[in-house]
């Protein structure tokens, strides 16, 4: 079983059975669960702070600079867990400081976190990837506004996108997330609450 906790802002927490991984820590609460490995997708202030989760021993921390090296993408294996690091880019966010992530597991379901990112080339790639759950940006500031976001669920075509980061220094924005009306499924999370992928 997989949940991902959205914690709120761009911070979410996944569990898929006895592994916790914590992705972009900073804003909300559920921090007390120990990790086994956090992803940061890039080094903003509201991403990046990794003193946040609590963490077992030999806990992982995998960020932006570990996942671009001399221009490629490191992708790494992790419990059964393939991590695939992606493009996330735009004008605040240099593409190569910046990455989303793919999760995919042993029994085949795959799950996007898309860190902060406009619309990408990849994007249509991710659509043949039948994902379950993507995980978009929309705060129209310093990522996509709603209407780029809605385009990029219809490209990637997952079973279920959440709509997440949608106004800065806020942890939700239900007016905002009601917005987010792409023709493909959408579960809206307010902070503390989780899907199950």
């Amino acid at each position: 079983m997989k949940k991902v906790l959205f914690q709120g802002h761009g911070s979410l927490r996944l569990t898929a059975d006895d592994i916790v991984i914590y992705i972009d820590p900073f804003a909300g609460e559920g921090y007390d669960v120990p990790a086994d490995l956090i992803l940061v997708t890039h080094q903003h202030h509201d991403h990046n702070k990794l003193e946040l989760p609590a963490k077992k021993p030999g806990c992982r921390i995998f960020q932006n600079i570990d996942a671009i090296k001399n221009g490629k993408y490191v992708s790494f294996d992790f419990n059964d867990i393939h991590i695939e690091p992606v493009q996330a880019y735009n004008k605040n966010h240099p593409i190569d400081e910046c990455v989303g992530y793919v999760l995919t597991f042993s029994d085949g379901k795959t799950i996007y976190f898309a860190g902060d990112t406009s619309k990408t080339e990849q994007m249509s790639e991710l659509a043949n990837r039948d994902i379950d759950c993507a995980f978009l940006p929309m705060d129209g500031i310093y990522n996509m506004d709603i209407p780029e976001a809605i385009e990029c669920a219809e490209i990637i075509g997952a079973k279920c996108t959440v709509p997440v980061h949608m106004a800065p220094g806020q942890l939700f924005d239900m007016s905002r997330a009601k917005r987010f009306t792409p023709k493909t499924a959408v579960k809206i999370l307010e902070p503390g609450e989780e899907i199950e992928v």
